[in-house]
């Protein structure tokens, strides 16, 4: 059987999600794809590696293998649009963020690989998420979701300008309570980086498939700019820029468990 994800299991309500980290193509379909593709333009690079500090902390962290290329693990099966009016780049996408031709003429995935894509990589990360929130409400009575992401500040395909350093995603408030956005917006604020909540990215599939505070799971999709902790040119992974990042980052996902178990112990 592959295995297409990692997992480090933690010791408190929170998970940790990277969809999009993944650099893996199997030959077969490496060989169908263009040289453009092969570089992996759109990757969420060092996500992974940023996050290291989480395990730690006592996070369970769950981090796709494969590209993003191969299957978006952050869109549904069913290949729904996430943005409407804007431009998607699908369950498997066809072309880069620059637009480049993922694969060669006439080499496309086809419904059929689409469908054992889905079974064979998207599905056991999805399966491992929900077996992972669903531990974790029976043990603390809540779950929380944290799905880390990164982009490019510019990509003109997508957005115009330039992004905010840290884009904060809460399906519209539907994903987690308000205290909760509200106090992780809070620290946000208040840290050395722009910020801004639900703009250009309120949250793919992950955060509004799996935010549920009905049923106490609280989730939140963080999109950084890559320039907050790598050089975007040259795709080098800059020691001081981590540094300091990670400080916001360990505020961020701290502001976030204490309001949430404070909403969870009122609820109680």
């Amino acid at each position: 059987m592959t295995i297409t994800f990692t997992r480090n299991q933690g010791t408190s309500p929170l998970l940790i999600s990277i969809p999009h980290d993944g650099r893996r193509i199997p030959p077969r379909i490496a060989d169908r794809m263009t040289e453009a593709a092969l570089a992996l333009p759109d990757t969420d690079w060092y996500v992974r590696k940023l996050y290291d500090f989480a395990s730690i902390s006592g996070a369970t962290v769950i981090a796709a293998k494969y590209s993003r290329y191969l299957i978006d693990l952050n869109r549904s099966p069913e290949d729904e649009v996430l943005y409407e009016g804007r431009v998607s780049t699908g369950l498997c996408p066809l072309k880069t963020f620059a637009g480049e031709p993922i694969y060669k003429e006439g080499r496309e995935v086809t419904r059929k690989g689409k469908l054992r894509r889905i079974e064979k990589y998207w599905q056991p990360y999805h399966d491992e998420l929900a077996q992972s929130l669903r531990q974790m409400r029976e043990q603390f009575g809540y779950a929380l979701l944290w799905d880390a992401h990164s982009i490019r500040g510019a990509v003109p395909s997508l957005f115009d300008g330039e992004l905010p350093d840290l884009n904060i995603g809460t399906n519209g408030g539907r994903s987690c309570p308000k205290a909760v956005g509200d106090a992780v917006a809070a620290v946000a604020a208040a840290s050395r980086y722009s910020s801004v909540v639900n703009g250009r990215f309120t949250g793919g599939f992950i955060t509004r498939h799996y935010g549920d505070p009905a049923q106490d799971v609280f989730a939140m999709q963080l999109e950084l700019a890559q320039r907050t902790y790598m050089n975007e040119a040259t795709l080098r992974y800059d020691g001081r820029r981590v540094a300091e990042l990670r400080s916001t980052l360990s505020d961020l996902l701290a502001a976030f468990q204490e309001s949430a178990a404070s909403v969870a112990a009122g609820k109680n």
